[in-house]
């Protein structure tokens, strides 16, 4: 991976990257915005219309709920929830328990994985990206590839295959994106089947990356949370664990 400054920051809007993203055959892509969730989709056919609904839907509900509970939104640590509270909070906030974050870090994970899941039914092979957090369910083997530094390609991959599905690859930077993080690591790339715990663990994970001594620690946390497995890099230096094939990307 090229080595990248700590302080370089890339905050742009345009999304580059989804620009290499190439459906198989029998399948298509589409963009959803809704807001401020701007979802990118490969399925079977154009479900644009039944997504938006989905998101719309989604949204509301986590919006009615910062309404309501006003520390849940801006909180940076776990914040409890009753059990009468809808499924997508339970979820975002459980994993916020468990990875000591607060449940906002776990929204994007969360809304790909639920829309994914609503469409199922109608697409068998359904992946649903949101800024870089993606959620797939996969009839064939898919390659998804890991970019640390928008400003020039990808050289790696992360192989899927069919019995790995379903399956959530969450990021989490500091140095690409809107995104809040704590530390200075260039990428941290987390997989779990659950994607809010695999999105809220890579905030977490991503937090701790100060320098590329800390690689160990986030390592060994990674396994600690539960994940399946996890890419790190610092300072140009990559550490990964896990069940994570990696593969050269042709260019």
């Amino acid at each position: 991976m090229p080595k990248q400054h700590p302080d370089t920051v890339h905050r742009g809007t345009h999304r580059d990257y989804r620009s290499g993203i190439t459906p198989a055959q029998g399948e298509t892509t589409f963009q959803v915005v809704v807001e401020e969730t701007d979802l990118l989709v490969v399925a079977r056919a154009d479900l644009s219309a039944e997504t938006t609904r989905i998101v719309t839907g989604l949204r509301g509900q986590i919006k009615a709920y910062m309404t309501l509970n006003p520390v849940f939104g801006p909180s940076l640590q776990p914040v409890a929830v009753p059990d009468s509270a809808p499924p997508i909070i339970r979820s975002m906030a459980e994993a916020a328990q468990q990875c000591g974050v607060g449940p906002m870090a776990a929204v994007a994970g969360t809304v790909a994985q639920y829309t994914a899941c609503a469409l199922l039914d109608k697409s068998p092979d359904i992946l649903v990206e949101n800024g870089g957090d993606l959620y797939l369910c996969s009839t064939r083997r898919r390659v998804v590839a890991i970019l640390a530094d928008p400003s020039g390609d990808a050289s790696l991959g992360l192989a899927l295959e069919p019995e790995d599905f379903p399956c959530s690859l969450c990021a989490s930077s500091a140095t690409i994106g809107h995104s809040l993080s704590l530390g200075r690591g260039e990428l941290v790339v987390a997989r779990a089947a659950n994607a809010s715990l695999a999105d809220a663990a890579a905030t977490a994970l991503c937090n701790m990356l100060r320098s590329h001594q800390d690689l160990k620690r986030v390592t060994a946390c990674a396994e600690a949370l539960g994940l399946d497995g996890v890419f790190a890099q610092c300072n140009g230096t990559i550490s990964v664990w896990g069940d994570m094939e990696l593969v050269a990307l042709k260019r």
